[in-house]
């Protein structure tokens, strides 16, 4: 395909459409996108999420929530990423009303798009804040009819920043007197530049280049370590360059033509945050970090499982009805109606007790 003219292969479209087909010949079930990858280097690349982490087994390394849900025998919803947001909130309301889980986790992806393609100041995000609003109390609704207590938390994995200034990297890095496949391999996102090395010249010549580029830096191994994210094979690259909040790289191997929002900065910057919320009077002390929202889901999906499997039935003139011992407790049954919300993207985890 290396031999396609570029104003075939530079298209959106085609691309989309390549994907699409990429993806069913060689049965990936994750997120897969060509996006703006060249063809003459594509062999250099591995594609990493070729099954669904909204799957059990869907991590290359080690169990995800679904995993463990299937472990535990918990019953539980989980979104289709295949479906609409509102064919998805349809479903999880069918499997509230047939009381038949635990636990769930629904995914809106939609606020996402939005947000890359008209910024985070444009009216139509709070249009789209207002819409969730809405769906979000209908799924409310629905559990209280069904269940006596919900523990709900709305969350998204980051924010977006308004993209305000274009670098043309990768124009700086072909002018070197070293040639991308035979002296290093690169990969150009849209926020940050990934280089593997092939010779100690080419290391150089592109260490210094970088180091002239003052919309962004070099991230040196410590700071790597201290995210996390300093892994001894260098897998994800031996060097890493990442610009500044704002700065949108591009052309890109993400695309070729400039976008008004982006995430992926540095953790720090201000829009890197994202927000959750709750129904909870409190979100437990040790969930400071989007990791420790793994830990929280097992444990609440866990607890909802145990309260389910103490109610008990009751007969009585022809009708039966659930309770749980909560809610035997008190004449009034328990409810509560707390929203998580992070700035950008929309995944809400919801676990039920009936």
């Amino acid at each position: 395909m290396q031999w396609l003219p570029a104003a075939l292969t530079s298209r959106r479209t085609f691309r989309r459409f390549l994907s699409r087909f990429i993806r069913s010949r060689l049965s990936f079930r994750g997120y897969f996108d060509l996006y703006n990858i060249p063809f003459l280097y594509i062999n250099h690349s591995a594609f990493t999420e070729k099954k669904s982490p909204l799957r059990p087994g869907g991590l290359n390394q080690g169990l995800n929530v679904f995993d463990h849900l299937e472990r535990d025998h918990i019953q539980y919803h989980v979104s289709d990423p295949a479906r609409t947001e509102e064919q998805n909130l349809e479903a999880l309301v069918q499997d509230i009303c047939a009381e038949r889980i635990d636990f769930a986790f629904l995914y809106w992806p939609g606020l996402d798009g939005l947000l890359h393609r008209v910024g985070n100041q444009s009216p139509e995000i709070s249009a789209k804040l207002r819409l969730y609003e809405d769906w979000i109390e209908q799924l409310l609704a629905a559990v209280k009819q069904h269940y006596d207590q919900t523990n709900l938390y709305v969350f998204s994995d980051h924010g977006m920043a308004n993209c305000e200034t274009f670098l043309d990297l990768r124009s700086k890095i072909d002018a070197l007197p070293v040639r991308m496949g035979s002296d290093y391999a690169a990969v150009y996102d849209s926020t940050m530049a990934r280089f593997w090395f092939f010779n100690d010249f080419a290391r150089r010549q592109i260490a210094h280049a970088l180091s002239q580029v003052t919309q962004g830096r070099i991230i040196p191994d410590n700071e790597l370590e201290a995210m996390h994210v300093l892994f001894p094979d260098r897998y994800f690259g031996e060097l890493i360059f990442l610009v500044q909040e704002g700065v949108l790289i591009v052309p890109s191997h993400m695309g070729e033509r400039p976008i008004r929002g982006m995430h992926g900065y540095h953790p720090g910057d201000k829009h890197s945050y994202a927000l959750l919320c709750s129904n909870r009077p409190e979100i437990p002390e040790d969930v400071v970090a989007i990791p420790d929202l793994f830990r929280l889901m097992i444990s609440e999906a866990m607890a909802a499982k145990n309260e389910n499997s103490c109610s008990l039935d009751y007969s009585g003139l022809g009708t039966k009805f659930r309770q749980s011992p909560k809610a035997l407790a008190s004449d009034k049954p328990l409810r509560s109606q707390t929203v998580l919300s992070r700035s950008e993207k929309s995944l809400g985890q919801t676990s039920y007790c009936r």
